[in-house]
């Protein structure tokens, strides 16, 4: 019988391409350990990704600067801030990043997709994810879709970020099987500093992705499978000891991240209050 394909997201990759034993924390052990306290760095980036996608949910004539206090107010995520005075500053810069940021988009484009889900198969994986904004614009040889990725985080992205990101990578490969047009071309939108960080990919660059992929799935359904045969699982998912280690939710349930001196939930954002 051939083997069931490995269902998969571009962050179920990443957590294991990571950090194997996070994965194992992540996706396999049931229950779950437990853990730290929410991030408000995540809060921060929920709360604009979430605001944007509202944005376009608006008329095309509502679609102002005017509408995002409003719209970043009713999606604000409180949680992981150290004080109200921090959440305060934050959501001031938030705001301003995305009033900065609309300014420079025409209200009248309907993309062809906002939090859109795609999904495509290969001969090993079932691969889905969910792409903040794909736009349809015109190419050189027709109508071509554009992956957008906000981010919200640390600064200096440029074209080697938007050219290694593997997940910027799968969800073009799977927009271009579900809207059947070209999609090469992806793009890093850094909202604090207004840049664009793009790279297109040829055929060739997405295939090598492709296989990336489906080694590290393979990797994956060979640990689960020497694990249910009887295998340790700590030796099969094994850590990945470094600086990731300071940021990881499961570090107090990891022996190699339980002495790594972890971040306060609110270190990513300080600066934005400062």
């Amino acid at each position: 019988m051939p083997e069931k394909l490995f269902v998969c997201t571009p962050s179920k990759l990443g957590a294991y391409a990571d950090c194997p034993r996070r994965y194992r924390f992540t996706y396999i052990d049931r229950p779950s350990p437990p853990k730290g306290a929410p991030w408000a760095h995540n809060s921060l980036g929920a709360s604009v990704h979430t605001a944007l996608k509202n944005w376009y949910g608006l008329p095309a004539e509502r679609r102002a600067p005017g509408a995002l206090p409003t719209l970043l107010k009713s999606t604000w995520v409180r949680e992981g801030y150290r004080d109200v005075e921090q959440e305060r500053a934050t959501y001031q810069r938030a705001l301003d990043w995305l009033e900065s940021y609309v300014a420079t988009l025409d209200p009248a484009d309907e993309p062809l997709g906002v939090e859109r889900t795609v999904a495509a198969k290969t001969s090993i994986l079932a691969l889905n994810g969910r792409a903040d904004r794909i736009d349809g614009r015109a190419g050189p040889d027709g109508p071509e879709a554009v992956i957008v990725d906000y981010k919200t985080g640390r600064s200096g992205l440029d074209a080697d970020d938007a050219r290694g990101s593997q997940a910027l990578a799968l969800y073009a490969y799977a927009a271009e099987r579900v809207f059947r047009r070209p999609c090469r071309r992806v793009e890093l939108h850094h909202l604090p500093t207004g840049t664009v960080a793009a790279h297109e990919h040829t055929e060739e660059s997405l295939a090598r992705q492709i296989r990336r992929a489906e080694e590290t799935a393979m990797d994956i359904v060979a640990a689960e499978k020497a694990v249910a045969a009887g295998a340790d699982p700590d030796a099969t998912f094994p850590t990945n000891p470094g600086s990731l280690c300071s940021w990881c939710d499961f570090r107090k349930s990891c022996p190699a991240g339980v002495g790594v001196a972890g971040k306060e939930p609110w270190t990513a954002v300080e600066h934005l209050s400062a």
